[in-house]
């Protein structure tokens, strides 16, 4: 029933954004707002050196604005046995630039597979909060640290991942809320969500907006849907939620979604799947839905490009972010 709620509502929500295509218009001279996401296990994966990597991030591209992640495996490999080294050194290396960042904590965050919860966990409801307990309180006093994301995507049933205990979620929310004041936010979803509950919890919203995607039954597709949809998304949500709560686009796709992980599939065929004209064509495509503020995903990917003879990717964000 829910699933069926859901389908039609997006069915809805697309016949009225075509209905409204056209009839409204977003200023291309905007102040805009880029950031990217980086995961240091990704780069890891891509064959990266990833200290480099992420130096190049905050020193040549000159992000302003960027999403860690406090992976929960990696913090606490062992049970009560803490290692915080290489995101202390991710964060004093944004701090000293004075980068803000989006520190993503919990057992669901970005990446594959998306839940990151340590192998030792029998019971995750105390051990889960014990973590996040310990994290928010080291990093509290980070003047780096812009917000705190609680879970990514968590009404969103994607990845490896146990079913959403929302009393759970709530908990997390509750316990950050009482150990540090800075603003929450959650991520939803911007194609096959409802953002509501995700909104109505938050400080700042966080949609995802992707354009190719893959599917076991249609294979590699892209998604029919006109800027205008996510304007109107948004306008409704806000009615549940309020007009002055932030939403911005917390990933938006930057590179190619396949039926395997980028660094398991060729060169040649990445590049097939995520030209440099459809890159650009979704930048362009995401500026026209409305938002002052987005997360590009892929900057491990670009930066691995960049290794590799093709440094397009790379350069575009470059002055996209100098110019913007």
């Amino acid at each position: 029933m829910k699933q069926r709620y859901l389908f039609l509502t997006i069915i809805l929500l697309l016949i009225m954004a075509l209905f409204w295509s056209g009839r409204e218009t977003v200023s291309p001279n905007r102040q805009i707002d880029w950031g990217v996401t980086f995961e240091k296990d990704f780069a890891k994966k891509m064959g990266l050196d990833w200290q480099a990597a992420y130096l190049a991030v905050l020193d040549d591209l000159a992000i302003k604005k960027i999403r860690l992640a406090a992976r929960w495996s990696e913090v606490e490999p062992v049970q009560g046995n803490f290692n915080f080294a290489d995101l202390d050194w991710q964060l004093k290396e944004a701090e000293s630039r004075n980068v803000e960042v989006i520190l993503a904590v919990g057992y669901k965050l970005p990446r594959w597979p998306e839940c990151h919860q340590p192998a030792w966990v029998k019971d995750r409801e105390p051990a889960l909060l014990d973590y996040l307990e310990k994290t928010i309180e080291r990093y509290k006093n980070n003047q780096a640290i812009f917000a705190w994301q609680v879970e990514n995507e968590p009404f969103l049933p994607f990845g490896e991942c146990p079913a959403l205990d929302v009393n759970l979620l709530d908990k997390e929310i509750a316990l950050v809320r009482k150990l540090d004041d800075r603003p929450i936010m959650l991520t939803d979803s911007g194609e096959l969500s409802l953002w509501i509950r995700a909104a109505k919890r938050a400080d700042i919203f966080g949609t995802t907006m992707y354009r190719w995607v893959w599917n076991e039954r249609l294979g590699s597709y892209k998604y029919p849907l006109p800027p205008a949809f996510f304007r109107i998304k948004e306008r409704l949500t806000r009615l549940f939620v309020g007009s002055k709560k932030p939403f911005v686009v917390i990933e938006l796709q930057g590179e190619p979604w396949a039926h395997k992980q980028i660094y398991e599939t060729p060169i040649d065929d990445q590049l097939k799947l995520m030209n440099f004209s459809e890159f650009v064509s979704t930048i362009d495509y995401a500026k026209k839905t409305g938002f002052s503020e987005y997360y590009l995903w892929g900057v491990e990917w670009w930066y691995f490009l960049k290794q590799n003879k093709h440094p397009e990717y790379w350069d575009y964000v470059k002055n996209l972010a100098s110019v913007l």
